[in-house]
C-alpha cells in the first residue's frame, strides 16, 4: 500500500472523528467537543490532501467519504443505539464493497 493510501485512511479516521463528534457537540454548544471537531475536520482535510497528490481525486474522495460514511454507521449503531435493521446493514456492507472495488482497480 502506498503512503497516498495510508494518508487516504488517516484521512478517513478523522473524517469519522469530527463526524461523531459533530454529535458530542451539541450544536457547538459543547465547547470541548466543538474544539475536537474543528482539529479533526482540518486534520481529516490535510491528510487528504496529501493523498490525492497520487490517487485521483474521485477515487480518493468516494473512498475517504465512504469510509466515513462506514465508521460513522457503525459507531452509530455500537454507540448511540441506532437501528440495527439487516437491510441497514445490507446497505452499509454494499458501501464497503464499493471501497474495496475502487481500491482494488486504482492503479496507486
Amino acid at each position: 500500500m502506498s503512503l497516498s493510501w495510508i494518508y487516504v485512511l488517516v484521512a478517513s479516521v478523522f473524517e469519522i472523528s469530527w463526524a461523531v463528534g459533530l454529535k458530542y457537540s451539541a450544536g457547538f454548544t459543547n465547547v470541548r467537543a466543538s474544539i475536537f471537531t474543528i482539529i479533526t475536520m482540518i486534520l481529516s482535510f490535510v491528510f487528504l490532501a496529501m493523498g490525492v497528490k497520487n490517487i485521483p481525486i474521485g477515487t480518493a474522495y468516494a473512498v475517504w467519504t465512504g469510509i466515513g460514511a462506514v465508521g460513522v454507521a457503525l459507531y452509530g449503531i455500537l454507540i448511540f443505539n441506532e437501528p440495527k435493521e439487516l437491510l441497514r446493514i445490507a446497505f452499509i456492507f454494499i458501501i464497503v464493497v464499493g471501497i474495496i472495488g475502487l481500491k482494488l482497480t486504482s492503479k496507486t
